[in-house]
């Protein structure tokens, strides 16, 4: 009968187990493995080893520097995607090595497949789950792994790889609405940008030059100034306007990379009139769901508030759930300190309170995260309703007032070809 080398975790105490059974299929030593209360992270069969080795052949690394880059980061979709096959392979009962093995075989991308296959050696040779995510913090952030090493520890793995599938799916559904909110109004004010600067460049200096010759040096409306003069600077100095613009990008795009710098924009950006309450409610549905999920799996809360924290996006919201997380550590709820930030709406606190008391805090933060999905949905087609007739309105103050400064001096010019 084949022999097969398992490595599980014990679900009554939560520790790593390793050893050797015999089962006619897979299928059966996983299910011996069950009855006994282990939790299968890996199963192979045994095979003799090859003259002048000393263990089983590991899967070697490509040295490319694709993998450099991979450990940097790799798409939001693949691991989503990863994430909801995997779970959905362990649930029909396939060991965990197979199902990674099978998921390395499928993948298209050969970075993704080499991740995915880095991920199956780390248990072959003795290590967790886990262990071989830890090797990739760029692709798999500190929640994916604080959630992965609960579900390993409790012996809960299948149900937390649903559970991530679920809050990666509904995170990157609300990460695309509000981006489609973004990117509406950034186009809109990109080509109302091209259209001024046409006109200022091609079409202004022509009518500067017919004003010029038949005016002959006679005052011009001080609109039709501003605009001749502008239309000069954008003409001859263009190299050194758009020279300023990056640089201004710049200069934003490298105070955001500090601190400080990114605390001012997170903080303009709250109080930003109309975009400021779509970042909050986003804000709050993230921290809402992260916080359910880490509860959810079994993450300790005080865990679960550095974990939601560290990963939350903003840091004025970070700032507070620091401040949540000290005053929990010295024995309060969650309630009162997140009531008392001042960043949280009271319906947030007054949910968590209620969950807090009735011991049904994990549902109750994504009831408030499903809550405010609805909201952002709402605030989403309110800005979009309400930015579409002011770009055509902004649009036509802009162009109107090229046109009006252009046609004051030909009432002049009518005039004094009449006399």
């Amino acid at each position: 009968m084949p022999h097969f080398s398992y490595t599980a975790v014990d679900a009554a105490t939560g520790r790593r187990r390793a050893g050797d059974l015999e089962s006619a299929t897979e299928e059966a030593a996983v299910g011996a493995l069950k009855a006994r209360g282990l939790y299968p992270t890996s199963l192979a069969p045994q095979a003799p080893l090859a003259a002048g080795t000393g263990g089983p052949p590991v899967r070697r690394t490509a040295r490319w520097p694709v993998l450099t880059r991979l450990r940097r980061g790799t798409g939001g979709r693949e691991l989503t995607v990863f994430t909801r096959q995997l779970a959905a392979l362990m649930r029909a009962g396939m060991p965990l090595v197979r199902s990674l093995d099978l998921l390395t075989r499928q993948a298209r991308d050969p970075r993704w497949r080499e991740v995915v296959g880095t991920l199956a050696d780390s248990i072959r040779t003795g290590g967790t789950f886990a262990d071989g995510l830890a090797r990739w913090p760029g692709t798999f952030d500190r929640l994916y792994l604080g959630m992965v090493r609960a579900g390993e520890t409790g012996g809960t793995l299948e149900a937390i790889l649903e559970r991530l599938a679920r809050h990666r799916e509904k995170a990157g559904r609300l990460k695309a609405r509000v981006q489609a909110a973004m990117v509406y109004p950034a186009v809109i004010m990109a080509v109302a940008g091209a259209i001024v600067g046409a006109l200022m460049v091609l079409v202004v200096p022509k009518f500067e030059a017919i004003f010029s010759g038949v005016l002959k040096g006679a005052p011009m409306p001080a609109l039709t100034q501003w605009v001749l003069a502008a239309s000069r600077l954008a003409g001859r100095h263009w190299p050194a306007v758009v020279g300023v613009l990056v640089l201004v990008l710049a200069a934003v795009r490298l105070a955001g990379r500090t601190r400080a710098g990114a605390r001012t924009l997170h903080w303009l950006g709250l109080r930003c009139p109309l975009v400021g309450p779509l970042l909050l409610r986003t804000a709050v549905a993230r921290f809402s769901r992260t916080l359910g999920s880490m509860l959810a799996s079994g993450v300790p809360i005080l865990d679960a508030l550095e974990l939601t924290r560290a990963t939350c996006g903003n840091l004025l919201v970070a700032e507070a759930l620091g401040a949540v997380q000290r005053r929990v550590r010295e024995g309060e709820g969650i309630a009162r300190p997140l009531a008392s930030t001042g960043v949280f709406p009271p319906m947030v606190a007054g949910m968590v309170e209620v969950g807090e008391e009735t011991g049904t805090l994990p549902g109750m933060l994504t009831q408030v995260a499903d809550l405010y999905d609805d909201e952002v949905d709402t605030t989403v087609a309110a800005l979009t309703s309400l930015i579409e007739p002011a770009m055509i309105v902004l649009m036509a103050l802009l162009v109107g007032t090229i046109v009006i400064a252009l046609f004051l001096p030909i009432i002049r010019i009518i005039q004094v070809l009449g006399m």
